[in-house]
């Protein structure tokens, strides 16, 4: 039997052990947790290094401190550092505006780096980053983004650093473009060494290939966790339905079938007989005009994680008095969370591909 000292002293070692393996309280759901130990930040051309007490120096026609750099000229093949940061630390959300036509929104690319790895986890129009594909702004909100009718852009998937981490934004266009933008994040944050670091890929097939799936997400070899996608569909052949296909989860040790199986093109996103254009917080459909087709799914209450290995894909099927092998024009952003090192994203297309059959007024 063990005594009651004895016992206290068991108490007392799990709670100082359970102390120490306490995390940092949710900041969103505990708005009212002050003793976080996080320090908030915030970067822009106003204070372009986030470092407290720096920022609104700058001086325009009302005199030093009065709104002296909110945007730069950003100039055909100029590429900015939007930030460099020392960790541990988290980027909370990023918003950006710019010059809203189809071609500028799929020329820019953003490009991230976390904790010095050679290569970037995140390489993207700047557009599909910011949540919707053609480079068509259409104002729509879910849990991950929000758009404004005028372009402005905002992302809110968190992306945990615990070193550095270094985003830079590229011109590919060819032509000179406003740009504004902040990124908000906090620092001192307390990370494990594998944290999962947000990745984001682009992929186009103009068109796909005939019967070979498109691959949402190719083939990952580390522990991960895919978040979802916005993926663009160009309808080639109007006089069909183009979304038949289903998508496949091919995780850990799968070869020739999948371990998730859907049913549909339109039953992934979460809709049903057709496409609509309806935006909810997790799924939907936020442009369905005249065969552009941008719809999204967030994978944030049901999980897909996988502990080896991942690869995603969509199969290209139609209905015209039946089911019909086709192809069409598809386009994705992928986001998911893996540590670091993690390999090298597939190559990001030409500023020529990206930009062929956008959206047009």
């Amino acid at each position: 039997m063990v005594s009651r000292l004895t016992l206290a002293g068991l108490i007392s070692v799990c709670l100082l052990v359970s102390s120490c393996q306490v995390q940092s309280p949710n900041i969103v759901t505990e708005p009212y947790a002050l003793n976080t130990g996080l320090i908030s930040r915030s970067i822009c051309f106003e204070n372009p290094t986030g470092a407290p007490g720096q920022g609104g120096q700058a001086a325009s026609n009302l005199g030093p401190t009065r709104k002296g750099k909110p945007s730069i000229d950003f100039k055909a093949g100029q590429t900015v550092q939007l930030c460099d940061i020392e960790g541990p630390g988290t980027i909370r959300h990023i918003w950006m505006t710019t010059n809203k036509a189809p071609t500028n929104l799929r020329s820019l690319v953003i490009r991230a780096w976390w904790d010095d790895q050679d290569h970037p986890s995140i390489e993207c129009p700047i557009g599909d980053f910011m949540g919707f594909a053609h480079g068509k702004v259409q104002a729509y909100d879910s849990a991950v983004h929000s758009l404004g009718e005028n372009a402005g852009m905002n992302i809110w998937l968190p992306m945990p650093f615990t070193r550095r981490a270094r985003i830079t934004l590229t011109n590919e266009g060819k032509g000179n473009v406003p740009l504004f933008y902040q990124i908000d994040y906090t620092i001192a944050d307390r990370h494990p060494r594998d944290v999962g670091r947000l990745h984001c890929l682009f992929r186009r097939e103009n068109p796909t290939t005939l019967k070979q799936d498109f691959e949402i997400l190719p083939k990952r070899t580390n522990k991960g966790r895919y978040m979802g996608a916005v993926i663009g569909i160009r309808n080639l052949h109007p006089d069909q339905w183009w979304g038949e296909g289903e998508i496949k989860v091919y995780m850990d040790g799968d070869t020739e079938f999948p371990t998730l199986c859907g049913t549909g093109s339109e039953d992934y996103v979460g809709l049903s007989y057709g496409i609509q254009q309806t935006p909810y917080l997790y799924n939907g459909c936020s442009l369905n005009q005249k065969n552009f087709i941008s719809m999204y799914r967030w994978h944030l209450p049901d999980p897909i994680v996988w502990q080896k290995e991942c690869r995603i894909t969509i199969q290209q099927i139609a209905w015209k008095n039946g089911l019909a092998e086709t192809q069409d024009d598809w386009s994705c952003s992928t986001f998911w969370y893996e540590p670091v090192p993690s390999a090298a994203l597939d190559p990001l297309p030409t500023v020529e591909a990206r930009t062929a059959d956008v959206w047009t007024n």
